[in-house]
């Protein structure tokens, strides 16, 4: 077994708060509309749960799996592993991700996203490295903004494993 180490970023408390404040500001930006929430598995269910929960609109859930890394390492390559089941034609999507680091996957899944001619298409993320964004479009909503380190906890995994954490820590050491 793999020796890790890590420490507390932002705890239980902080994380639900924030969420709770993106629920309002979304409820408000979409002011009484319909809106169609895109999880990105696997990363961002916990997140996702917690955020339609905090969203006061008549909503629908989809999810959309992507495959980019491999262990903590990203493969510079994505792929679609699971593709929504329902049309979204002339819908406001609001795209949920759990991180966002250079911003590919994002570029990937709004092209990928557009072409099924959507009403709107805004972005979520639960963390976001501004310093590594590499990415045409930009976040719409942001829960924490984090330097360029390894995350796991609250959805955000390490070779599977330390998804059920309650909080967000930083990954210390990994042999």
């Amino acid at each position: 077994m793999k020796e890790v180490s890590f420490t507390t970023l932002y705890s239980k408390e902080e994380v639900a708060k924030r969420v709770e404040e993106l629920g309002k500001q979304i409820s408000s930006d979409f002011n009484g509309q319909q809106l169609v929430v895109v999880g990105v598995l696997k990363g961002a269910f916990v997140f996702l749960a917690d955020l339609v929960r905090a969203i006061k609109l008549p909503l629908q859930i989809e999810f959309i799996g992507i495959s980019s890394y491999e262990g903590t390492t990203s493969t510079g390559e994505v792929r679609i592993t699971s593709d929504l089941y329902k049309e979204i034609k002339g819908k406001n999507i609001l795209l949920v991700e759990d991180i966002v680091d250079t911003g590919r996957t994002i570029d990937f899944l709004i092209d990928t996203l557009k072409v099924r001619e959507p009403k709107s298409i805004k972005i979520c993320s639960l963390l976001s490295k501004p310093e590594v964004h590499a990415m045409k479009n930009g976040l719409d909503y942001i829960g924490f903004e984090i330097f360029d380190e390894f995350v796991i906890g609250y959805g955000l995994d390490l070779d599977g494993s330390y998804r059920e954490l309650p909080y967000l820590a930083k990954v210390t050491q990994h042999k």
